[in-house]
């Protein structure tokens, strides 16, 4: 902790933290419900979404819309899709801020062996589909935090992904 700010200056950190977290919190339940409203209130106009090579991108809102509102997507919403992520380490920079995090896309295994759990009745589980590491570029825009640019890398210990969270793994040592 730096001692030298202010109450007020360590006071707004606690406050920006803490909506950070709450819309990177939010991003599994818009990716989820496909609701283009929800979209719209989390993003900036120009957002930038990088979804690793494979999968296409989307640059800007409109795009980020049409990729949650897409068939494709819809039918893996139907599919039981699950974004589940971590807390994120969020790096504050003023009116910018850089958070990373881990989400895994899970889904109801179908094919999985039925088992039953106590007072929880029976399931044939669930398996995860994809684990991503996640860059998050936010910004503060009218005193309100949006996402400006994402990256998911997938964790498969290929050099892209593990440079990305190496990133993230300096924060303490400069402190």
């Amino acid at each position: 902790m730096n001692d030298s700010k202010s109450l007020e200056d360590r006071l707004r950190d606690i406050e920006d933290r803490l909506a950070i977290y709450n819309l990177l919190a939010s991003h599994p339940l818009s990716a989820d419900t496909g609701e283009p409203d929800f979209i719209e209130s989390i993003y900036t106009e120009t957002v930038v979404f990088d979804r690793g090579a494979g999968l296409s991108d989307a640059h800007g809102r409109d795009e980020m819309v049409d990729l949650v509102e897409s068939a494709a997507h819809h039918t893996a919403i139907a599919g039981g899709l699950a974004h589940f992520g971590n807390l994120p380490l969020v790096e504050l920079h003023g009116d910018t801020a850089v958070a990373t995090s881990y989400i895994a896309l899970i889904t109801p295994d179908g094919k999985g062996q039925e088992r039953e759990l106590a007072n929880h009745g029976t399931s044939t589980g669930f398996r995860i589909h994809r684990l991503v590491a996640n860059r998050w570029s936010l910004v503060r825009e009218d005193g309100r935090w949006s996402i400006a640019a994402r990256t998911v890398l997938p964790m498969d210990g290929s050099g892209p992904a593990l440079e990305m969270v190496r990133q993230a793994a300096t924060y303490y040592a400069d402190r």
